[in-house]
């Protein structure tokens, strides 16, 4: 296993893959370095002399700049750089190249999958029976009709019976009320519930008649409401008897054999470290590829604020110029947002990704946005949007894992891949797939990590381990559960901005 690597040939700093002790040796582009420090897994080892206010050069961009002198061998983390990220920023000189040629063969075979398909021509991965509340005053009982269906079926014949509690639908204004609104409506559209029951309040802001005709057009056989104050008597036993229908219609439904192009997945990290731009998300790059540009599939990124410093890659790629001007929008009002709470636009990494060898927002973007390949940008969707565009879509969203998670399923993804170099138990209402960025993580954490994609930097090529990833998600895709899911966990967040009344 290789001991450090040199990710571009422009870097000035290498990542050790394994810990590196001080006064060792290593040899990169024939010369010799002398490590003055230890190194930790994960985080940059100085290749020459660096002076105070220079940039630091990793994936062949700059990452910041170093606080003071650095030597030849140094140890180097977030208490040596500074980004260099300020506010917005005038993107008119960018021109767009439309993205690589084609990263994958043309002749690779079709792929199919067994998935469920809707009266809409959507198809879905799973056919579960999902509850979901308008407003947060009816969770519990959305709980009690969830308990109870599950207590007098099992879920026989469905794969799962879940309901999704949330905080929102009452006391919110102007684009946090739309954001509830949009999110809850994506999910009574989306095509991994085979029945759906929306339980409503009645008098709360996210009115139950007024959201219904906000859903539009939706399948009156898969999908019911209930107003609990408008129930006479028992509002339990009602919804009950109501789900009893959908579970009884859905539980005949059977997979079929679709083409691959059906697959919608969302990309997100979390808990990334120094290996994730090495590892985890190159590996789902170029599965991004290969499902966009081989199988005529589509990918969604997220994570804006984890674009920055990295968002003129994503622009130069868009497929036309109107791409180009939604990206530019997408990243500068992203900026905004931050701004307008008079907060930095860099304020980030985490904690947990400084202590996994990432040092400032630039380095992680350049390694978050690993996660989308190499093809052209197709779409750009704001948040609450759903997909209209085969290919690579960008998403508007949060880095939060929660948040940007519920924002990639309700775009109309069927699955969530994930990668993560620290873990985390959590998953979304659809399918949430972790991918660890090493070896390590995948050993201690086997009830959470799905695949590791850590044998990248230890004995096996990305045409192996891409080879063996994509019969992976196809098995997943066809009803194959994963961690999160095998866990009971469910969840969904969603963006909030203004005030509660």
């Amino acid at each position: 296993m290789k001991e450090y690597i040199k990710i571009n040939p422009a870097d000035n700093v290498a990542v050790a893959i394994t810990p590196l002790s001080k006064g060792a040796v290593i040899e990169v582009d024939g010369k010799s370095i002398t490590l003055v420090t230890d190194i930790p897994a994960g985080h940059k080892v100085a290749l020459q002399d660096i002076a105070a206010g220079e940039n630091v050069i990793k994936y062949g961009f700059p990452i910041g700049h170093v606080l003071h002198d650095v030597k030849e061998g140094s140890y180097l983390d977030h208490n040596d750089i500074k980004t260099n990220l300020a506010g917005q920023l005038d993107y008119s000189d960018i021109k767009i190249n439309g993205g690589a040629a084609p990263v994958v063969s043309a002749t690779e075979p079709a792929l199919t999958f067994d998935g469920y398909v809707r009266p809409d021509g959507q198809v879905g991965i799973r056919n579960e029976i999902w509850v979901i509340p308008t407003v947060g005053c009816v969770n519990g009982i959305v709980k009690q009709i969830v308990d109870r269906l599950n207590a007098e079926t099992g879920a026989e014949g469905v794969d799962g019976i879940f309901g999704f509690p949330h905080n929102y639908g009452c006391s919110q204004l102007g684009d946090d009320h739309e954001n509830t609104k949009k999110i809850l409506r994506d999910m009574v559209h989306h095509p991994n519930a085979g029945g759906i029951l929306v339980v409503g309040l009645g008098c709360e802001n996210n009115q139950p008649k007024v959201f219904e005709e906000f859903c539009g057009d939706y399948d009156r056989d898969r999908v019911k409401f209930m107003v609990c104050q408008e129930v006479e008597g028992d509002e339990v036993e009602t919804g009950l008897e109501i789900l009893r229908g959908l579970y009884n219609n859905a539980k005949n439904l059977k997979r079929t054999p679709v083409p691959a192009s059906k697959l919608r997945i969302g990309l997100k990290c979390g808990g990334s470290d120094g290996f994730s731009g090495i590892t985890a998300n190159p590996l789902l790059g170029a599965f991004s590829d290969y499902l966009c540009e081989a199988q005529g599939g589509t990918t969604v990124l997220t994570e804006v604020p984890e674009m920055f410093g990295a968002e003129t890659i994503l622009m130069k790629r868009c497929a036309d110029d109107h791409l180009l001007g939604q990206t530019i929008d997408l990243i500068n009002n992203f900026k905004e947002y931050f701004l307008s709470h008079g907060e930095p636009v860099g304020e980030n990494p985490s904690p947990g990704n400084k202590a996994g060898g990432i040092s400032t927002l630039e380095e992680k973007a350049l390694g978050c946005t690993q996660k989308s390949g190499k093809s052209p940008v197709y779409g750009v969707l704001e948040y609450g949007e759903r997909i209209h565009n085969h290919g690579l879509n960008l998403l508007s969203a949060p880095g939060n894992d929660l948040v940007a998670s519920t924002a990639l399923a309700a775009a109309g993804c069927q699955m969530v891949l994930f990668t993560t170099g620290r873990g985390t138990p959590f998953g979304t209402f659809v399918p949430t797939m972790k991918v660890s960025t090493n070896s390590g993580l995948a050993a201690r954490k086997p009830a959470w990590i799905d695949f590791n994609a850590g044998v990248l930097v230890e004995d096996e090529s990305m045409d192996e381990v891409l080879a063996r990833f994509v019969k992976y998600v196809i098995e997943v895709a066809s009803g194959r559960l994963v961690n999160s899911e095998k866990s009971g966990i469910h969840e969904i967040s969603i963006f909030k901005n203004g005030v509660t009344l």
